[in-house]
């Protein structure tokens, strides 16, 4: 096994130099490099646990990260201002991502970056992926702005307050309190939350609209428009309407969002949830900092109750994909994933069967098939 491991890194450092990194940077950040294997098992045994959005979102936006991001925004609030002015982003999404990323930092994660992508690149399952963010990593330490011990993070290679990933620290991250370091790791979140809100410019953050609001479906609603983006003026005119949030244009588009059905809460949601899940991409998630950042603003909890029953896990996914195939409506590929093309053919299939077709997978309707 040492003996693999060492022939790997010898053909890495082979590959790192033909892609261009210096042989002392590699000579200092691989030097008595071992695998970790605490990485190995967090990658080979992570237990699936799907929660529905609902227990999502009990378990992050907890009473007590609203009070701390609270706090938070009042204690950065002149930070949170320049930053807002230089990128557009509301200060109480970046205290969102923020809380949620690393509880405010005090979790930056304590992995060493170096050997956990090592680890991850050598005898991972995704060795080509972590391959690449080792090297983008080497180019971090290549800048001088980090040294190689004190680039900490997560187990699978995130840094920081705002949790990127290398790649991401190269062609996002930003020295905002100009010191000459774009510093992520340390104690003072300035450059974190500078480059959070530097990621989300450059994807397209629109400064005119919120993430997605909360509104109320009028009675007997065919979700025939679910899936689509459309005008505010005609979801107001199917009977949408808003259970509180500030007044947009009438045509601004949005987009229903069921994240638990039609039995469940429903959003409009706008361009900015899309740039959000850039971040992460994931659909809990992006209500879970959308949310977090509303009650950190003082706005109102979601109003409707979330139902109960528990979420599909990845196989069961897979499963429904096949019977949505063998049924005749093509999901696209069976890879458990539930994507547009899954979500349409879903959609098509409750129609057929007199369901509102809300795209919502229970494994009720799993049954069906």
């Amino acid at each position: 096994m040492q003996g693999d491991f060492e022939d790997w890194i010898a053909g890495f450092r082979d590959r790192a130099l033909a892609a261009g990194i210096g042989a002392s940077v590699l000579d200092r950040s691989l030097v008595d490099v071992q695998p970790d294997p605490q990485v190995i098992t967090r990658d080979r045994n992570q237990t699936e646990v799907v929660l529905t959005p609902g227990a999502y979102l009990a378990r992050v936006v907890s009473e007590a990260r609203i009070e701390a991001g609270r706090a938070a925004l009042v204690e950065r609030r002149e930070l949170l201002a320049r930053i807002g002015a230089a990128y557009g982003v509301p200060p109480e999404v970046l205290v969102a991502i923020w809380g949620i990323e690393s509880s405010y930092g005090t979790n930056r994660g304590h992995c060493p970056v170096i050997a956990a992508l090592v680890t991850l690149a050598h005898d991972g399952r995704r060795a080509a992926l972590f391959e690449r963010e080792l090297l983008a990593a080497l180019r971090v330490i290549e800048t001088g702005e980090v040294a190689p011990e004190a680039m900490r993070g997560s187990w699978a290679g995130a840094m920081g307050h705002t949790q990127f990933m290398p790649s991401s620290w190269l062609a996002h991250a930003v020295d905002f309190d100009g010191d000459g370091r774009r510093d992520i790791w340390g104690d003072d979140p300035t450059d974190a939350l500078a480059s959070a809100a530097a990621y989300l410019a450059k994807h397209g953050w629109r400064t005119d609209q919120p993430w997605g609001q909360e509104v109320v479906l009028p009675g007997g609603y065919t979700h025939e428009d679910d899936g689509q983006a459309l005008p505010l003026a005609d979801w107001s005119n199917a009977g949408v309407r808003p259970v509180e949030g500030r007044t947009l244009s009438d045509e601004t588009e949005a987009e229903l969002f069921l994240p638990a059905g039609a039995a469940g809460p429903a959003f409009l949601r706008f361009a900015n949830f899309d740039v959000l899940r850039l971040y992460n991409a994931s659909d809990s998630y992006v209500l879970a900092v959308g949310h977090l950042a509303d009650r950190i603003a003082g706005r109102a909890p979601i109003h409707a109750i979330w139902p109960e029953g528990r979420a599909l896990t990845r196989d069961e996914w897979m499963a429904l994909q096949r019977g949505l195939a063998q049924a005749g409506f093509d999901p696209g590929t069976a890879d458990g994933i539930p994507g547009p093309q899954t979500r349409r053919a879903l959609r098509a299939f409750q129609r057929s069967i007199g369901l509102a077709a809300d795209d919502h997978a229970t494994p009720d309707l799993l049954a069906l098939l």
